[in-house]
């Protein structure tokens, strides 16, 4: 399928990627996961988005996201995106070269997820990686880091 022109400054995104990362919160313990993303496109302006984790020690399902990159011109990034767990956040982002970093305008929760006020989120792709940074702000506490991975070209 032949590219959309809008969404020409994300090729570097398709494709899926596998690997390693880690998260840490002060309301949980350290823990460290597998992880696959794939970001798609069926020729429309935007990029479909999807991730899974596993827990590193007993293969567990862990968390799941999915959501769309919607350009912006060549240099601005909308993200919207949803959690089973109850969450969606809502992103504007900038991007530098192949380094995109994204400040939720809005992170909205149903009634029984918990409290997220503030999601920041950088992803920056290499030849053959991509490596993200999560700080997040929740259940009361200011915004700090909590996951970072990196993954792998498959």
């Amino acid at each position: 399928m032949e590219l959309h022109p809008d969404v020409e400054h994300l090729a570097m995104l398709l494709g899926t990627w596998r690997g390693k990362g880690s998260g840490h919160y002060p309301t949980i313990e350290d823990f460290e996961y597998f992880e696959e993303v794939t970001f798609g496109h069926v020729g429309k302006p935007f990029i479909a988005y999807s991730q899974k984790t596993r827990d590193a020690a007993t293969e567990l399902p862990l968390h799941s996201e999915a959501g769309y990159f919607r350009p912006v011109g060549t240099t601005a990034v909308e993200l919207v995106l949803v959690q089973p767990s109850g969450i969606v956040e809502i992103h504007d982002g900038i991007l530098d070269g192949t380094t995109l970093r994204m400040e939720s305008t809005a992170v909205l929760t149903t009634p029984t997820a918990k409290s997220v006020t503030t999601v920041h989120r950088m992803i920056a792709v290499g030849e053959s990686t991509l490596s993200y940074d999560v700080h997040m702000a929740a259940v009361g506490l200011p915004l700090q880091h909590h996951l970072s991975a990196e993954l792998h070209r498959q």
